[in-house]
């Protein structure tokens, strides 16, 4: 660790401005040096992360990249015909991990991230198994109170049932599992989380919640006493068809009758609480965080590796992120899906190819609005087929054969965008 010290004496001294990205090569290295230093400096590497982070990035926005304007008027296409045609909103935030340059559509305004938020949850997880406090092996046993709704396996689990860390970790990222998720939150504890969102990206995301905390603030909106409800109640709210049937289920509940509801339709109740802003943050705030997490700053090697390999694992979404890249690209991704809210955001990683070095892209894409699930999906894949069009997934070649053809303008009749709106059925699954 010799010199290490005076290096980041030098990157944390208010006059320090670092060469634009002459100084990524040095920080890399110094990186590198630090993930060496075994379990005992694991906290005091993390403490460092955000300086290296400066370094790592600095300058880079500065530096124009030829790919950044075709992208901007592709995504500016993708948007209007794929969905603010269709009463949707779509924000994109695209990097190459290269040169450190990007781009943004919309990427820093502050959306609801839904499940994305399972990122920081597992790197919480596994800091604790690099700190040696607990492993992968380590059991959590089933309690009453942790079933969510959603998919995964931990919810056909019963009571008392152990579960590894290992298999907690797979689920909820892999398959998107409330249920695993909160039973990880409450391993490492809900602070922690939050402490490790706040420290890397400062400001950016806002408080992060158990996923069965989500619910019972939407419920509570209807009426107070639906903001306390056991997981075995949130299950059969769940398990009704529509929304008409899922109020019946929370007044049946609470017994407190629909009428004297302080909402009276799910919809609101949903809108009010995506307007307290938890759970949510800006797209280039949370790409700031995978970056720091692919590049090894937030885990050991061997943390990074297997939580890496878990995202390229994703079994959620495939039509999103993933639909719009080419073949033979690799995507370390995860989906985030709720009512009227559909996200995708990983690392894309371009593989060799003859004289070309693999390169890496990161795309954080979010849709928000009424209308369809299916068309929110298309807008995603169209943004990652953007950005292969520019060249960033396609080894420099704008518009290379395998990239994903750009969407049509095709004629609409009046007022068909509010009638796909109005069809659209509502779902929160992740």
């Amino acid at each position: 660790m010799s010199g290490v010290p005076d290096v980041v004496t030098r990157l944390a001294a208010p006059s320090f401005r670092p060469p634009a990205t002459r100084l990524r090569p040095a920080a890399s290295a110094l990186v590198s040096r630090l993930l060496a230093a075994g379990p005992a400096a694991a906290a005091r590497r993390r403490s460092l992360g955000w300086l290296l982070g400066l370094a790592l990035g600095a300058g880079a926005g500065a530096q124009d990249a030829p790919w950044r304007a075709p992208l901007l008027a592709d995504l500016k296409q993708v948007s209007a015909l794929e969905a603010e045609a269709h009463g949707l909103q779509l924000g994109v935030h695209v990097r190459d991990l290269g040169s450190g340059a990007s781009a943004n559509w919309g990427g820093k305004r502050s959306w609801y991230l839904a499940s994305l938020v399972k990122v920081p949850i597992a790197i919480a997880v596994l800091q604790a198994v690099d700190d040696q406090r607990i492993t992968l092996d380590t059991t959590l046993a089933v309690r009453a109170d942790d079933y969510v709704d959603g998919a995964g396996r931990t919810n056909h689990a019963g009571v008392g049932t152990p579960l590894s860390v290992r298999f907690l970790l797979e689920q909820m990222i892999i398959h998107s599992d409330n249920t695993a998720s909160d039973m990880l939150i409450g391993l490492v504890g809900l602070d922690a989380v939050n402490a490790l969102v706040q420290r890397q990206v400062p400001q950016g995301i806002a408080r992060i919640t158990r996923l069965a905390e989500v619910r019972r603030q939407v419920y509570g909106r209807l009426t107070p006493e639906a903001g306390h409800l056991a997981g075995a109640a949130l299950l059969r709210i769940h398990r009704e068809r529509g929304d008409a049937a899922r109020l019946q289920r929370v007044a049946q509940i609470t017994g407190v009758p629909v009428a004297r509801f302080r909402q009276r339709s799910l919809e609101q109740a949903w809108q009010d609480y995506y307007a307290g802003g938890l759970n949510s943050g800006r797209l280039d705030a949370y790409g700031d965080l995978l970056v720091q997490l692919v590049e090894g700053r937030l885990l050991s090697a061997r943390s990074t590796t297997y939580l890496r390999g878990l995202m390229e694992r994703v079994a959620t979404g495939p039509n999103r992120l993933r639909a719009g890249l080419p073949r033979g690209v690799r995507l370390a991704h995860k989906t985030g899906t709720q009512r009227e809210r559909t996200c995708d955001g990983g690392v894309a990683r371009v593989p060799t190819t003859g004289t070309s070095p693999a390169r890496e892209v990161l795309i954080v894409a979010c849709v928000s609005g009424p209308g369809p699930r299916a068309q929110a999906e298309r807008a995603i894949a169209q943004a990652a087929a953007a950005v292969c069009r520019a060249g960033l997934l396609a080894h420099g070649d704008p518009h290379a054969p395998a990239c994903l053809a750009p969407p049509m303008a095709v004629a609409r009749p009046a007022g068909d965008a509010a009638g796909a709106a109005a069809s659209a059925e509502p779902a929160d699954t992740e």
